[in-house]
């Protein structure tokens, strides 16, 4: 044995003995009581793919969702370099010194040894990890992102319920899961570096057209001619796209995460944002949300569900099979497997 597996032993026989014995009536007092132990011990408990544990995580959501709702859900995403962790630690003070609580939800890569985050935030945001009004919690993503999704989501009500009321989901850069927590954030924050040559080259048009806001990071002393010059060049992109949000225009600041510059900037925009947000409109985007996540996840069950059947995933792998030699089409495989799922189920 390796000393990787030894490691994935160890690290699983003890995360199996931590969840042992917790359940969503030990729990949930302790969560709404505001207790971080337990608040952590409570994701640990969704994150696991166990069915017993499954069982009281619904439970526990269920008791926890009736007290959740309440707080500003932000999205924070930019290229890696850009200043995220350094923007957040800063940004958490002045939500702090303003008399909030904070919940920082960062998915991270993940290891293949433990499937444990690589980043480790804690260390990242060592300061603003020892305030009793914070917590934080890397989600690694594993070898997906769909579970990320769904245990992202979960972690963010069980943290509402804790009393927390900014919850701050931090992405790991540009790409496919910037579009999972802009589905599952109000306001969505991009944040760009100045100076980088092509002010726009490498950003996708999709990232931009979901931004509610873009703050440019790094607007240090001896840098502001850059970051002003980057300020306009995003200001005019910006015009080129609709609102992602009715009733919202997106703007873009230059802040300096070193020197405390601009803070100020993205919480006054959340405060306009969530107070125009009382009209409606952010309840008609949190239900279209979970609509669509609905059925995401009935896609995703049907799909486990149909595969778990021994014969039913044999016909699959053959339908498979075909399509990548090329003696049929996707659409005509995909018809016939479901006419024999139908008639192997007795449908028809």
């Amino acid at each position: 044995m390796s000393i990787n597996d030894e490691k994935y032993k160890a690290w699983s026989a003890q995360r199996k003995a931590h969840l042992e014995g917790l359940t969503a009536a030990l729990l949930f007092p302790k969560i709404r009581a505001g207790d971080r132990g337990a608040l952590a011990s409570a994701i640990t408990l969704i994150e696991s793919e166990q069915a017993k544990h499954r069982k009281e995580a619904y439970t526990l959501l269920n008791m926890c969702l009736p007290h959740s709702g309440a707080a500003w859900r932000i999205g924070i995403t930019g290229v890696p370099g850009v200043g995220k962790s350094t923007f957040i630690e800063q940004i958490g003070k002045k939500l702090i010194e303003g008399g909030r609580r904070l919940a920082v939800m960062a998915i991270d890569p993940s290891s293949s040894v433990t499937g444990g985050s690589i980043m480790g935030d804690k260390t990242r945001m060592e300061t603003l990890s020892m305030q009793q009004e914070v917590f934080i919690r890397p989600t690694p993503t594993g070898k997906t992102l769909g579970g990320v999704a769904e245990h992202t989501r979960e972690a963010i009500i069980l943290c509402e319920a804790a009393g927390y009321d900014v919850v701050l989901v931090e992405t790991v850069g540009v790409g496919q899961s910037e579009t999972l927590v802009h589905g599952m954030v109000d306001f969505f924050l991009l944040l760009m570096l100045s100076g980088a040559g092509d002010e726009l080259q490498g950003i996708k048009r999709g990232i931009m057209e979901m931004a509610d806001g873009i703050l440019i990071t790094k607007a240090d002393q001896g840098n502001e001619g850059q970051a002003k010059q980057a300020k306009l060049t995003y200001q005019n992109a910006l015009h080129l796209f609709s609102s992602p949000t009715e009733g919202w225009t997106p703007a873009v600041e230059c802040v300096s995460s070193t020197e405390g510059l601009g803070m100020h900037v993205p919480i006054e925009w959340w405060g306009k944002y969530f107070e125009e947000g009382r009209s409606g409109n952010l309840k008609a985007r949190r239900k279209k949300q979970e609509l669509l996540y609905f059925e995401q996840r009935i896609q995703q069950k049907l799909a486990e569900y149909l595969l778990s059947e021994k014969r039913i995933a044999a016909l699959y792998k053959t339908w498979r099979n075909q399509i990548i030699a090329g003696t049929c089409s996707p659409q005509e495989a995909a018809k016939n497997l479901f006419e024999q799922i139908l008639h192997y189920r007795g449908e028809i």
